[in-house]
């Protein structure tokens, strides 16, 4: 029994390395965590329950099956956050560069179901290049069911989408369906097709920040709720959003204690709002 366990073991280790050390090693060099960084950080110390470590694509294209990794590009499970159970997905853009494939997307179906069923919150973590082209039609496939899903859960439990990472396709039409997007300043995009699509197609000449980086979703296309520095910044942020939401459609709003007296007065609010109701007043200056 004990050469089972090990050789179980040694398999576990293997799947956590994702696509190695070298490109483990490339991914921190661009100032990013990776997908098993940030679930650490994200969650509640040893809570997080792994599901499905070991699958691996069934593509025989183009040589893939030669080529096959445990976790097939995402990370799924679930934990806590603050005590709170959360469920949470993370693509791996070190195991063929995050992108989608049927197993993959059937890895995040199930935590989209299971979330549901739970009524608990969903955390997606975006650093993903689309899907995989040599899976062609399985893989866009795989993106329909998630988005359905995105649909279903809609209005029910909170969706949360932290892009982290160059995102294009499907994996940015998934978040825009979500509650809430937040971006990485200068690691991460959002576009549908990249710049060099744009430069073939129309022959203008655009970078991938000025296309859909986070300077552009957050303060001009409003399509990203806001924009952190890091990697660590977003996610611990995330964290404290959790703590204002409520787990789902017919739970309560959390509730946390207040030292501040309820009949105190402020008597600079008699300035800071003028007379006129057409007069326009500093809202931030007012919270």
């Amino acid at each position: 029994m004990k050469h089972i366990l090990d050789a179980l073991e040694d398999r576990r280790a293997g799947a956590k390395l994702g696509g190695g050390e070298k490109r483990i090693e490339a991914q921190h060099a661009r100032g990013k965590l990776t997908a098993r960084e940030r679930i650490e950080l994200l969650l509640d110390k040893g809570s997080f329950e792994e599901f499905d470590m070991f699958v691996e694509h069934r593509s025989i294209e183009f040589g893939m099956e030669k080529n096959k990794i445990p976790g097939d590009g995402v990370v799924t499970g679930w934990g806590t956050v603050n005590g709170r159970k959360t469920f949470v997905f993370a693509k791996d853009f070190t195991v063929f560069g995050g992108s989608l494939s049927e197993t993959h997307a059937l890895k995040i179906t199930k935590l989209q179901d299971m979330a549901m069923k739970a009524r608990a919150p969903i955390i997606g973590l975006y650093d993903a290049g689309g899907a995989r082209i040599q899976e062609g039609v399985a893989a866009l496939a795989g993106y329909s069911y998630v988005f359905r899903r995105n649909v279903l859960a809609s209005g029910v439990i909170p969706q949360i989408s932290v892009i982290m990472g160059p995102c294009a396709g499907g994996d940015v039409y998934s978040p825009a369906m979500t509650d809430f997007i937040f971006m990485v300043k200068n690691t991460s995009y959002m576009f549908v097709t990249g710049p060099d699509v744009v430069k073939t197609v129309t022959n203008e000449v655009v970078t991938a920040e000025e296309l859909g980086g986070a300077s552009v979703h957050a303060t001009r296309s409003s399509i990203a709720d806001g924009a952190f520095e890091n990697d660590v910044e977003a996610l611990l942020q995330m964290r404290r959003l959790i703590d204002f939401l409520p787990s789902n459609n017919t739970d309560g709003v959390p509730e946390w204690p207040s030292f501040d007296d309820t009949a105190r007065v402020d008597m600079s609010l008699d300035t800071l709002i003028p007379d006129n109701p057409n007069k326009p007043y500093d809202m931030k200056e007012l919270i």
